[in-house]
């Protein structure tokens, strides 16, 4: 078994700052202009489903467990094949497949042979290729950022995407109410090739390379990451309650938009205003985290963000039409500012506490159990939702991420004041 802790891929980046960092700039611009697409896409695909193909609870928890499957089925294995290829390579690669599967949604559409099977096709190729990106942008982040930055860099990239989660929903309902949700998500596909582009002319002074090691076999550096992850102390926590709040959340996000249309009566306007707002909850949790993490100190700060995020979830199945619905926008604002928070403290800790020639199957192991309950989670709540009801379901959901957040209460980690320092398998 490989246990090597040493840095294996090009040089450590300069400690300059941020702001003169040209690297981090291109990555950020191309991420930025990217999740925006995306944010307006969580809103239209919904909507494209729902508005024009007359999609049913069933059909929604598909189109949601779709994009999260291809975490539970080819997670493990992109992780070990990113650990022997070069991160950017990886990343201009799956943007571009991408954009040609999202792009294929409005072609489909003005040849009025669009179906809500090629829709779940296009979330399952778009999850796929999601999958290799996040994998090899954990991989990449580090050799742009030195890790005494990482922290501030991961709240500007939290930050950008809250942000993104805020325009556009909005951005992705006015779309559909001017123009179709289809053309909407033709501008996703743009997007892709944006971000491609700015990470094509991202210049490293040194080319990565493949790590020592990189010809064991491929099972065995996918038990050695499973291994790692198993025997630490503290990781094991962290992914429990973040697959079982992830079962939760995507729940009752699945059958969001279902919600605010057929029960709160908004319109698609209205559902995206909802959306923003929510996603607001998100830019401050992204600007707070650095301050809660020098103030609170990262542990203490982690463990409280995950005491808040639980009940604030349920106030999201509280809703009511007319103004009642500001209910379901606030409790969404809530979560939005504390699971961001959170997760810009604890990512900034994996990449110091995680060796670089071992982030890709450790973190790909960390996401596949924390993403791979929400293509579940996608199916149950569509089964729930279709036999018990959308309001019911959401609020079951909201109570389980409730009572996994909650499960911090039990770990090693709620009497830290610090995360845990020094590396995984040392």
């Amino acid at each position: 078994m490989t246990t090597s802790t040493a840095p294996s891929r090009g040089t450590a980046p300069d400690a300059q700052p941020l702001a003169r960092n040209r690297a981090f700039g291109l990555l950020w611009l191309g991420e930025g202009v990217s999740v925006v697409g995306n944010a307006t896409t969580s809103t239209l695909l919904p909507l494209l489903a729902v508005t024009q193909l007359d999609a049913g609870p069933g059909w929604m928890g598909l189109i949601a467990a779709a994009t999260w499957l291809p975490w539970l089925v080819i997670g493990l294995p992109a992780g070990a094949w990113v650990d022997r290829l070069p991160a950017r390579r990886v990343m201009i690669i799956a943007n571009l497949v991408s954009a040609a599967a999202f792009g294929s949604l409005p072609v489909a559409y003005a040849l009025e042979v669009l179906t809500l099977s090629h829709i779940v096709v296009v979330g399952l190729v778009g999850g796929a290729c999601t999958v290799f990106f996040r994998t090899a942008y954990q991989v990449f982040l580090p050799e742009v950022v030195p890790a005494e930055q990482l922290e501030s860099a991961n709240s500007r990239l939290f930050g950008t995407e809250s942000a993104a989660n805020v325009a556009g929903p909005g951005l992705g309902g006015l779309l559909a109410q001017w123009l179709t949700a289809a053309a909407g998500i033709a501008l996703d596909a743009v997007t892709f090739l944006w971000s491609a582009v700015c990470l094509w002319r991202i210049r490293l002074p040194r080319p990565a390379k493949a790590p020592e090691g990189s010809a064991e076999p491929l099972l065995a550096r996918i038990r050695e990451g499973v291994d790692l992850v198993r025997r630490d102390r503290y990781i094991p926590w962290l992914v429990g309650i973040g697959g079982l709040s992830n079962f939760g959340l995507t729940g009752y996000t699945a059958l969001l938009v279902l919600f605010l249309v057929r029960d709160l009566h908004l319109t698609e306007a209205g559902v995206g205003v909802v959306l923003a707002v929510a996603g607001g909850g998100g830019v401050v949790g992204a600007v707070v985290a650095p301050y809660l993490s020098r103030g609170l100190g990262s542990g203490r700060a982690s463990t409280v963000l995950l005491l808040l995020s639980g009940p604030a979830a349920l106030l999201v199945g509280a809703g009511l039409p007319g103004w009642g619905a500001a209910l379901s926008a606030a409790g969404g604002f809530l979560v939005g500012l504390f699971v961001v928070a959170g997760n810009v403290i604890r990512n900034a800790w994996r990449l110091r506490y995680v060796p670089a020639g071992l982030r890709g199957r450790v973190m790909t192991v960390m996401q596949v159990v924390n993403f791979g309950t929400m293509p579940v989670a996608g199916v149950v709540a569509g089964w729930l939702g279709g036999a018990f009801g959308v309001r019911e379901t959401i609020l079951v959901m909201a109570a389980v991420h409730c009572l996994a957040c909650w499960g911090v209460l039990l770990s090693p980690l709620v009497r830290m004041r610090e995360l845990p320092a020094g590396t995984l398998g040392s």
